[in-house]
């Protein structure tokens, strides 16, 4: 099983714009700044959640992203869905197609770890991520990081 890193991008960047969505509208500038993710991919990223209804967006000066749910609603299955991202652990993408043109002798046990781990992450939410004190550790020093000016910015 293979989640790609449009997957975990997608996950990374929801669970900061959740860490940050009592400040207002998020922006992906900042989301950029703050996890290392190219603004043009995060660009991509929020065009499908918002298209999948997990975010707003706000316009003009002060504009952003916002949560369109609670958080207690937003599961990790569903912002990976919404970004395209297949939970399979099959060779055959589940066309039962593996070998030979046909259903491989371990294909049942690949289908099966597939709905486990969709189950498995259709229960775990974006509110239970955000409330784990090492993910707001972690935030904390994100913020830090991405507000200490630079040296050119100093120099200048």
């Amino acid at each position: 099983m293979r989640l790609t890193t449009k997957g975990r991008f997608a996950v990374t960047a929801m669970i900061d714009l959740a860490l940050h969505s009592g400040e207002g509208p998020v922006t992906l500038a900042g989301i950029s700044e703050r996890q290392k993710i190219s603004l043009s991919y995060l660009e991509q990223l929020f065009g499908k959640l918002r298209r999948n209804k997990l975010v707003g967006s706000v316009r003009g000066p002060g504009g952003g992203y916002h949560l369109t749910k609670p958080m207690s609603e937003v599961s990790v299955v569903d912002i990976i869905f919404a970004v395209d991202e297949p939970i399979d652990a099959t060779q055959c993408g589940g066309k039962e197609n593996c070998y030979n043109d046909q259903r491989c002798m371990t294909h049942n046990l690949w289908a099966n770890l597939n709905v486990k781990i969709r189950d498995y992450l259709a229960l775990v939410t974006l509110e239970q991520l955000v409330s784990n004190p090492k993910v707001k550790d972690i935030s904390v020093l994100q913020d830090m990081r991405a507000c200490k000016p630079s040296r050119e910015s100093i120099l200048a």
